[in-house]
């Protein structure tokens, strides 16, 4: 995925409302209208989210008699969660010297309150 691409996919999708209209096209195309029903906002605004989507290439735009529909364009979630997976290696090597960590903490402190030397405030 190029770069530039990658930046409107995130861009879009870091707006709650445009993420609301995401979900909603997982379920099927929608009109303006259909799409702007849950939220407290005008038609015209709906449409400029669409058209950021739409610049993403996260939706597609058609007409259908006099309706105008949108139709969900998954493939650049799927290349942004491919970009994010490279990720997920980090975040496990992370997790698991953190596991590490709170392991041998508590095995150290285990040992110290069955020897009984806890150490005093101060020391």
């Amino acid at each position: 995925m190029a770069i530039d691409r990658l930046d409107a996919v995130f861009g879009a999708l870091a707006d709650p409302t445009r993420r609301a209209i995401l979900a909603r096209l997982a379920g099927g195309d929608a009109n303006v209208s259909d799409l702007a029903a849950p939220f407290a906002m005008t038609q015209p605004a709906i449409s400029r989210h669409l058209k950021v989507l739409e610049r993403a290439g996260l939706i597609s735009r058609r007409r259908q008699a006099t309706a105008r529909l949108s139709h969900l364009e998954a493939e650049p979630l799927r290349e942004a969660t491919e970009w994010l997976a490279r990720y997920q290696a980090y975040w496990e090597e992370r997790h698991e010297r953190l596991d590490v960590l709170l392991r041998d903490l508590q095995t150290d402190q285990g040992v110290q309150e069955e020897r009984g030397d806890r150490e005093e405030p101060g020391d």
